[in-house]
């Protein structure tokens, strides 16, 4: 039984970068044995099992054969007889085809590091093709890793991959799992721009509208610090509120990144020419987006306005929350201390923020 750490741990560590979690393969070794060894099994499609201490992944080396659709269909072999060299042939790039022994020795049958040196996405073999995954995959790479251009013959493959239609076959969740972690990377702009450069994006997102300006905002929020859920709205702003609701059910899309997408498309005309808004106005759109009982929300939405560069968003957003914070203090505590009831406590509120608001304007 041998064990090498292989893939995303070990090309980090080449590249100098922060190594977030390590991946095992163990070569030699039969199911039974690894559980005779306290390792608990977890895999479904192909035997991976938890280290008893340190609960890290360790898969055994495999083979594997496609025979259907989509990022599922592949048969998988694991005998004790699979090689590391053949484990490592069916990945994706030869970037991430690079495996290190217990002694700290580099195997690179596919010249990984060549292509780690000269900064080139690449795939490993003519196997690329097969994984509809691996699209999106390389997209999320050129976002980890902005200074790395993709391989022409990659690139042709991708474009392949795209117009075989087994992109549509991969399950939604898979496909949110991958945008997810790329608008966590250093440029998630990139992830688009690839898609866009093979074909896939009009595939994953039919609905979006005016892409190259949607992915220039997408860039332009990023710049700015802004959060994954706020890229994501910047990323649809141009898209209709309909177009939106149907990417995030397609995409099963989690609740906080599709509540602000789309209150950013409803709340975004007003922000526009908020400036020209009275006390009374700027009240009624306090409450259209529900900022008094949902702050933490509201806080992201005044994110969502810094990324309209053309409005001087920054600007606009600092003051409206300026205006926030001045009706927020109007609480109903002292109107029902005055013995006001019912509707009367809400229009006295009202009144007050108004009066507040119009000493900030």
């Amino acid at each position: 039984m041998q064990i090498y750490l292989v893939g995303g741990a070990v090309r980090d560590s080449l590249l100098g970068r922060e190594v977030k979690e390590n991946d095992w393969v163990i070569v030699g070794a039969t199911p039974e044995q690894m559980i005779e060894l306290g390792f608990k099994p977890v895999g479904k499609d192909f035997p991976v099992f938890l280290h008893p201490k340190t609960n890290e992944e360790y898969a055994l080396a495999r083979t594997e054969r496609k025979q259907g659709r989509g990022y599922k269909g592949f048969v998988f072999h694991t005998g004790i007889d699979v090689t590391l060299e053949e484990d490592l042939k069916r990945r994706d790039l030869t970037i991430n085809a690079i495996a290190q022994d217990d002694d700290g020795n580099i195997i690179d049958p596919y010249n990984g590091q060549k292509d780690l040196k000269n900064k080139i996405f690449r795939h490993v073999s003519k196997a690329f093709i097969e994984d509809p995954l691996r699209v999106i995959r390389v997209a999320r790479f050129a976002a980890k890793l902005p200074e790395f251009n993709l391989h022409p013959d990659t690139l042709h493959m991708m474009q392949e991959i795209s117009a075989s239609n087994e992109i549509e076959a991969l399950e939604p969740q898979r496909v949110w799992k991958e945008i997810a972690r790329a608008l966590n990377e250093e440029v998630p702009s990139r992830f688009f721009e690839y898609l866009e450069l093979c074909d896939a994006l009009k595939i994953l997102f039919p609905e979006l509208e005016e892409v190259e300006i949607a992915i220039k905002r997408l860039a332009y929020a990023a710049s700015l610090g802004l959060r994954p859920e706020v890229l994501w709205a910047a990323l649809l702003y141009h898209t209709d509120s309909y177009h939106i609701k149907l990417i995030d059910q397609r995409l099963n899309t989690p609740k906080k990144y599709h509540e602000i997408a789309y209150l950013s498309h409803e709340s975004c005309p007003i922000w526009a020419n908020i400036e020209n808004n009275n006390a009374e106005e700027y009240l009624q759109w306090l409450k259209m987006v529900d900022a008094f009982r949902r702050p933490e929300r509201f806080k992201i939405l005044l994110e969502v306005c810094k990324y309209c560069e053309e409005c001087n968003g920054i600007l606009k957003a600092e003051k409206c929350d300026e205006v926030y914070e001045s009706a927020n203090q109007i609480t109903a505590e002292p109107f029902v201390k005055q013995g006001l009831k019912g509707l009367e406590i809400g229009k006295a509120i009202d009144k007050a923020r108004i009066e507040a608001i119009s000493k900030i304007l």
